[in-house]
């Protein structure tokens, strides 16, 4: 199975750049890796702290940590990897790390170039990144290797009886800081002990957000004291829905904000035509009376956490077809959320809908239902947002937990 592995590499490494002809994430991805090693070159002699993430939601899990030792052990140097360009493209600028590069393909090649001048005294991979050629250069040069705010699934490679070679792979991890204890029971069935349920980082980092300034002056004219939805990171199916409900049931009393994922002109001003409620959007947003508008679409990134601190209640995108975004962030500001029906394999929302916090729905009838009882019933609103802070006030501490033990091993 290893060969057909390095296989496969090989012959993606082939196909991607003439796909990159076609696709611009393709081409981004290629083209950004051909910077990573003339990027490392820079980190010669200096004493490297190694953190890997996918894409941005696993960079979340990582700033909490990488904040705590840029303020504790100011002497290390922090390089961020990233697999996706989505996390490289919003992050490549992250003002607390030395270094942020793409990491490369993994071939046996690739590995051995990347720790030879990364040299890394420590490696931090989040959440479900596993490398085989890298975790067996890093396991070869004895670097320690952690994993943070990891989630395993029986269905992964490393639980079959032909997963040999990823499962070999995780004898690299010198401890593994997972969420749950079925993540642990899991590694425990193939005889990794080195396990600690920690929980989740981003708990830790979303609860921070509570300390910063959170207003916005321009949502707070546009809000004017009103009931007011705010729909993040919304996609075209989350949409459709959105839009249904803003033409045929939401009363004059009553507001949303739209943060769509795709921000790109030609998809917002779609949106805002399909809208027939008096609509901004954020990109023209000066000189007009905001108040007297009952949309508002938010063309830009970078503010959405903000815009959250002002809703009654969230709606967050990416669960009916595309992949939950983020509702950590709304659910430390202690507002109900709704999402849609996809979100088996994002642990706080299967916690969050059990408990009542968040609500899911996977039609247009559940959606106007529920919220038109949102906006009528405001005890359940209340409570339901209740649950959602107490949820991530009992969540906090992963941040800590990891870093006693960085604090022993560098």
């Amino acid at each position: 199975m290893k060969f057909l592995y390095d296989i496969a590499i090989f012959s993606t490494s082939l196909l991607l750049p003439i796909v990159g002809f076609f696709n611009k994430k393709i081409k981004l991805f290629m083209d950004g890796r051909k910077e990573t090693f003339t990027k490392l070159s820079k980190l010669k002699n200096a004493k490297v702290i190694w953190f890997h993430a996918a894409s941005l939601g696993e960079f979340e899990q990582a700033r909490p940590i990488i904040e705590e030792l840029k303020k504790k052990h100011k002497n290390n140097t922090i390089l961020v990897t990233f697999f996706s360009p989505s996390g490289y493209e919003i992050r490549k600028n992250y003002n607390l790390a030395d270094v942020v590069c793409y990491l490369p393909l993994d071939s046996k090649s690739n590995a051995r170039k990347f720790v030879e001048l990364a040299n890394p005294k420590l490696a931090v991979f989040i959440k479900y990144e596993f490398w085989p050629n890298l975790l067996n250069e890093l396991k070869n040069k004895e670097v320690p290797t952690i994993l943070v705010s990891g989630i395993l699934r029986e269905k992964q490679l490393f639980f079959k009886s032909y997963g040999g070679f990823m499962q070999k792979s995780l004898e690299a991890f010198h401890h593994f800081f997972v969420q749950d204890v079925n993540s642990e029971k899991l590694l425990n069935s193939i005889n990794f002990k080195n396990v600690t349920v920690a929980g989740d980082t981003r708990f830790d980092r979303v609860s921070k957000i509570l300390e910063q300034d959170n207003s916005l002056d321009f949502i707070n004219h546009f809000k004017n004291d009103t009931y007011t939805i705010v729909a993040g990171s919304t996609w075209k199916e989350d949409e459709e829905l959105l839009v249904n409900y803003i033409n045929n049931t939401a009363l004059k009393d009553e507001k949303i904000i739209i943060a769509p994922h795709n921000i790109k002109s030609e998809a917002v001003l779609a949106l805002q035509k399909s809208i027939n409620k008096k609509t901004v959007l954020f990109s023209e947003k000066e000189g007009k009376n905001l108040k007297d508008y009952q949309v508002f679409i938010i063309n830009t990134i970078g503010i959405l956490t903000k815009i959250y601190a002002t809703a009654d209640v969230a709606y967050v995108g990416g669960g009916l077809k595309t992949g939950l975004h983020n509702i950590l962030e709304p659910a430390t500001f202690g507002i109900p959320i709704v999402i849609g029906n996809k979100y088996d394999k994002f642990k706080e929302a299967v916690d969050l809908v059990k408990i009542g916090g968040c609500i899911s729905i996977k039609n247009q009838e559940e959606f106007t239902s529920i919220f038109t009882k949102l906006k009528n019933d405001i005890s359940f609103r209340n409570l339901t947002g209740i649950i959602n802070k107490k949820y991530i006030e009992d969540n906090l501490g992963a941040t800590k937990l990891i870093m006693n033990y960085i604090k022993n091993n560098i």
